[in-house]
């Protein structure tokens, strides 16, 4: 098959599920609407209402766990079955944890809700494993970062409208009468979810998917995969990357209703959330231009320009904010376009520099006040945006016939967002939640330190390879 006919073979597969990745990321912050409406509902801690990352994020480790064993023992899962029908049934096991919100809301029971979120962070968990794995695989591998990216762009953009949508839903539309918090708010916005999930799985059914599989099963079999140097620190990377970014979107409701940084209400606050993850929208689309090599570099200036102004105005149109309010995010599309030059289109030595700047960022939001403080914590989105794809290619590389089982160990490391929430909920309630965001601090200097450990070694393994082939 030639390039043309592979390319035209791989269309149809990377749309169909594009908008998988877009309805799964839009559901997932569903969690940052939930967690403020949950903590008022029943009078929760800040440790206590980031249950509702833990038991989400918590399944996936779970899932992975087991995934990653079945591998070891049975054989490679997904090897057997096929991607697509990995893809079906994490779709299935994500839409009955929707419907679950149904009895958890009637009963108005806490767990019953962290029970709900549990499931579907379960069908996350299989989604992850062979989604994101399936895009890496649906073309050349040194462009897998720039498809994963532009998949993610699509799950940042369910994260961009979620905030506004999910919380006009919940906040407002299916709120009590009078204005108050009701558990019955989350049964029909979660029950339009599953539908909509299903419609997807529906869709994708109906596409014929290109089928990846290893030849010989045994070889599969056993923890080869954890050979690999890259890949265990990469497991390492990931975790700290989605407890990063989970840990600050979960805390941007409250940070914003904090007296010394904005004293905004839920019903503002959602619109600068929306921003948060509308950045990493935007970034991950620069990062699918800025890491294919395929185009060069005078088209690509282009068109990233073009589509920054593109998303920009998107995501203007979907919050209710003034083009005053948003303004300041021109400053941080700026800067990203000079992150991206300086990483010169290279996926590790990219996540270095994006993860400095979160880190000084951060800092930044920790030492001031007003509105400096909420535009260093909102800028934190968009140098998110490249981290998971980055993260997740430079972990599977050159894992050849073991990428299924390491990709099943890097998504076993999202229980990140179950853990550092959770650590920085404690931080909160101790010593404010504008000190607790010390912890996210201290996950981006490992993802740093990875860039830069892959900038060395896999440019070594490059170097090899090219010399064993005569290059």
């Amino acid at each position: 098959m030639n390039d043309v006919q592979s390319k035209r073979t791989y269309t149809v597969p990377l749309i169909t599920i594009t908008l998988l990745f877009f309805m799964w990321g839009f559901i997932t912050c569903m969690n940052d609407i939930l967690i403020p409406y949950l903590k008022q509902l029943f009078s929760l801690t800040f440790f206590q209402s980031m249950l509702v990352q833990f038991c989400f994020f918590g399944a996936y480790f779970i899932g992975s766990l087991i995934y990653f064993l079945i591998s070891t023992t049975k054989g490679d899962p997904i090897d057997k079955v096929g991607y697509k029908k990995g893809i079906l049934f994490g779709i299935f096991l994500a839409a009955f944890g929707c419907i679950l919100f149904y009895p958890a809301a009637s009963f108005a029971s806490y767990p019953l809700f962290l029970g709900a979120l549990f499931i579907l962070g379960l069908g996350f968990t299989v989604l992850q494993i062979t989604a994101n794995a399936y895009v890496s695989l649906l073309g050349p591998e040194d462009s897998a970062s720039s498809r994963l990216n532009m998949t993610q762009a699509f799950n940042a953009f369910g994260t961009t409208i979620a905030p506004v949508l999910g919380g006009h839903l919940i906040f407002e539309l299916f709120s009590a009468p009078d204005g108050s918090f009701s558990a019955t708010a989350t049964k029909i916005p979660y029950l339009i979810f599953a539908a909509i999930l299903l419609l997807v799985a529906v869709m994708i059914s109906r596409v014929k998917l290109p089928d990846f599989k290893v030849e010989g099963e045994e070889l599969v079999k056993g923890f080869g995969a954890l050979q690999h140097n890259h890949l265990k620190f990469g497991v390492l990377a990931m975790f700290c990357y989605v407890g990063g970014e989970v840990a600050v979107g979960s805390f941007i409701i409250s940070f914003l209703e904090q007296p010394q940084v904005m004293n905004l209400s839920e019903v503002v606050s959602k619109n600068y959330l929306s921003l948060y993850w509308g950045g990493a929208m935007i970034g991950r689309f620069l990062g699918a231009i800025s890491l294919n090599h395929s185009i060069s570099q005078g088209k690509k200036a282009i068109y990233m320009l073009g589509a920054a102004a593109a998303v920009f105005l998107v995501i203007f149109s979907i919050v209710d904010l003034s083009f005053a309010q948003i303004s300041f995010f021109l400053v941080f599309i700026a800067l990203n376009f000079v992150a991206f030059y300086i990483g010169k289109s290279a996926p590790a030595r990219t996540l270095s520099i994006f993860a400095g700047i979160n880190v000084l960022l951060l800092i930044s939001a920790m030492l001031n006040h007003g509105e400096l403080a909420m535009y260093s914590i909102l800028g934190i989105g968009i140098f998110n945006s490249i981290m998971f794809s980055n993260i997740y290619t430079l972990a599977i590389s050159g894992l050849g016939k073991y990428t299924s089982q390491g990709s099943s160990l890097v998504v076993m490391a999202i229980l990140g967002g179950a853990i550092v929430p959770i650590i920085q909920g404690y931080l909160a309630d101790q010593f404010g939640v504008q000190h607790s965001f010390v912890i996210p601090v201290f996950c981006y200097i490992v993802i740093l330190i990875f860039g830069a450990y892959c900038t060395k070694y896999l440019g070594h393994v490059k170097q090899d390879a090219d010399a064993k082939s005569g290059h």
